[in-house]
């Protein structure tokens, strides 16, 4: 009987054993579930859509939760300003960084990624990097291509061509007045005037948005659109009849970068700059691009850059430095003495 006893007790000690090591087992597979996420707080200026894909997509791959707070330019510069530890990064256009880097509200950061990136994507000590750029270019109708002799390769040489020509209206976007104003930086008022003047009479409709000049292109209703990149790229990538041409003596481009508030704690400013590097990486232009939004990469080791067709685009390299009340009158000036002379 004793032996009996002494086995069943033995018995009952393995099993105990067993139950203890198999649920240890059954848990060191889900050890993160148990630990909390790390927390990101991003001002951002970008729409909605395209850094919800973003978080959604650098979750999955880090275990980061990245929370967006979505601001129009002046009201991210004065929250980022107010120096709230919670927020460790900005993602926004590059007039709004060049503003908080006047402020001195950025920690300089460098890694081997930012470091790739030209000197004219990013401010110079570091304070933010340019992660996407999105050009002007021009989209051209396919079956108008194959029409010509000598494609229409330049700003001067498309506002002297026969084409139809659709473009957004300088008041209705950013993105539309910076060309105004890259234009007239690059060739002076004088030049850049005369080109939208000859330029004007072809224009089949000055839209309101930035992609219905490539839609009418694609539709043949326009022969060739004064467009951005992003939204070209997207009616490509949808089977349009639709080649991008890219401006021969240079063109605009906006640009948008990530800087680290310096407010920011130790532990954020870190997952900032992690977050940075992932933004110039395949992974985020995977994450976007799978969601219709085609920006350029301003990173040259990536591989969406050595693919790109026209990595070697020219680019105005004269900025827009003119301010809010030159901006008007350039605008005002366009509106009456072109759009709507007679």
């Amino acid at each position: 009987m004793r032996r009996y006893t002494t086995l069943l007790i033995v018995a009952f000690l393995l099993v105990v054993v067993v139950v203890t090591g198999s649920q240890q087992l059954a848990g060191s597979g889900h050890v993160e579930d148990g630990v909390a996420m790390r927390q990101l707080t991003v001002y951002t200026t970008l729409p909605a859509e395209h850094v919800a894909e973003l978080a959604a997509a650098y979750e999955k791959k880090s275990r980061v939760r990245v929370t967006f707070v979505p601001l129009a330019g002046n009201d991210l510069i004065e929250r980022a300003s107010k120096g709230d530890p919670t927020v460790a990064l900005v993602l926004a256009d590059a007039p709004t960084l060049e503003e908080l880097t006047r402020r001195g509200k950025f920690l300089p950061y460098v890694s081997e990624q930012t470091d790739a990136v030209p000197e004219h994507f990013k401010q110079a000590e570091g304070a933010w990097t340019g992660v996407w750029y999105d050009p002007i270019v021009f989209a051209m109708n396919s079956d108008y291509l194959r029409t010509l002799k000598v494609v229409p390769d330049t700003w001067s040489a498309l506002a002297q061509s026969d084409a139809r020509v659709g473009m957004t209206d300088f008041v209705a976007a950013d993105a539309a007045s910076n060309l105004l104003y890259s234009l007239i930086s690059q060739f002076g008022e004088v030049q850049a005037y005369a080109v939208l003047r000859d330029l004007h009479p072809h224009v089949v409709q000055y839209t309101k948005y930035l992609s219905n000049p490539v839609r009418q292109v694609g539709m043949g209703e326009a022969d060739v659109a004064v467009a951005v990149a992003s939204e070209t790229m997207r009616y490509v990538a949808d089977g349009y009849p639709i080649r991008i041409v890219y401006p021969a003596d240079g063109t605009a481009y906006s640009l948008g970068g990530a800087g680290i508030l310096a407010a920011a704690g130790e532990g954020d400013r870190q997952a900032a700059g992690d977050f940075i590097d992932y933004l110039l990486s395949d992974d985020a232009q995977t994450a976007l691009q799978s969601h219709g939004f085609y920006f350029l990469t301003t990173n040259p080791m990536a591989l969406a850059y050595r693919q790109f067709a026209g990595k070697n685009i020219v680019l105005f390299q004269e900025k827009p430095a003119f301010s809010e009340a030159q901006k008007k009158a350039f605008l005002d000036r366009w509106v009456k003495y072109i759009r709507f002379s007679q």
